[in-house]
């Protein structure tokens, strides 16, 4: 029956997302067709065929693009989201952002310019989730 209700993460993911683990350093650019879920650093720009998740602890030095994203780490470069971005309030980004939308947890650092190109306003919100 291919009517099968989707019920678990992996099956809405479509693939396996890839992972950078905590206390992994890689250098050089990257690029992965699906998710990718960044718990260590990163130098080098990046280009995610999925969704980009960033935990507190992580790093990314490099332009970065991807389809949407959650950051709450530290970007340095440039960061280029197709869709929807969220900063989390534990996000520290020197970078110029474009995003189709993004919103901004109250706490979160940004230096540099923030552009959204559907047009609509940056949505603030205060964090609810333990970011630890």
């Amino acid at each position: 029956m291919s009517d099968t209700p989707k019920r678990r993460l992996i099956d809405h993911l479509g693939s396996s997302p890839t992972f950078v683990a905590e206390g992994c350093h890689l250098t050089g650019d990257v690029e992965t067709g699906g998710p990718l879920v960044v718990c260590g650093a990163i130098r080098g720009d990046g280009k995610v065929g999925g969704a980009l998740s960033m935990t507190a602890k992580s790093q990314w030095e490099g332009e970065i693009h991807a389809l949407a994203a959650v950051i709450a780490g530290r970007v340095s470069g440039k960061l280029v989201v197709e869709n929807k971005l969220e900063v989390g309030a534990t996000a520290v980004i020197h970078a110029d952002i474009i995003a189709k939308s993004i919103a901004i947890a109250k706490g979160a650092v940004i230096d540099g310019e923030v552009t959204v190109t559907s047009g609509q306003p940056v949505v603030r919100f205060e964090e609810k989730r333990d970011p630890a």
